[in-house]
């Protein structure tokens, strides 16, 4: 059997929707224990339950699982710059704890990581004036986990961002050839 990275959040998905599908009202459960099949019917209700629970803590896997692959994916593209800490080099790049480039709103964030960033930049009342690589070599899962990584670790408590998420930012700016300037960027 061959698994992916995404096959625990693939079979969440899978088996909250069988969950859905034969949960079924009250009125259905009832008219289902009054058939000749109703021990079946409970059967499937039972492990349809079992199986939503299982589901949970399958995604709550897949999430610590793009965590990990977040850590990967910054320790080897990020970290040179924004350091290990988060905490950036004081006059030459930014930190990421506490930056509300990285906390604030998530669209912003991935254009800024998928086309990169060039001018000076204020964080934390730091002036900044270099240029962040665009990094839309890498691809939307691994952008999406990096950034979910960044968003919830150096202190930062933001949510996550998805794979979804980047794909559309990546379609929304796709004819962009240039950086960013921290005035377009900011633009909503």
């Amino acid at each position: 059997m061959t698994t992916t990275r995404e096959s625990p959040l693939a079979a969440a998905l899978a088996l909250a929707a069988l969950t859905a599908c034969y949960g079924g009202s009250a009125s259905e459960r009832a008219a289902a224990s009054s058939t000749p099949n109703a021990a079946a019917a409970q059967t499937v209700a039972t492990a349809s339950a079992s199986t939503a629970a299982s589901a949970t803590v399958a995604a709550g896997s897949a999430t610590n699982a793009a965590t990990q692959d977040g850590r990967a994916v910054f320790q080897r593209t990020c970290a040179t710059c924004h350091q290990q800490t988060g905490q950036g080099i004081r006059g030459a790049f930014p930190p990421l704890a506490a930056s509300p480039f990285v906390t604030g709103d998530t669209d912003r964030l991935i254009r800024l990581v998928l086309h990169g960033l060039t001018g000076q930049i204020v964080v934390g009342g730091a002036r900044y004036n270099n240029v962040m690589p665009p990094w839309k070599t890498l691809s939307d899962a691994e952008l999406a986990a990096v950034l979910t990584y960044v968003r919830s670790s150096f202190g930062n408590t933001a949510g996550p961002v998805t794979a979804q998420g980047v794909a559309r930012q990546r379609a929304a700016t796709a004819a962009r050839t240039t950086m960013w300037t921290v005035a377009e960027i900011e633009r909503p």
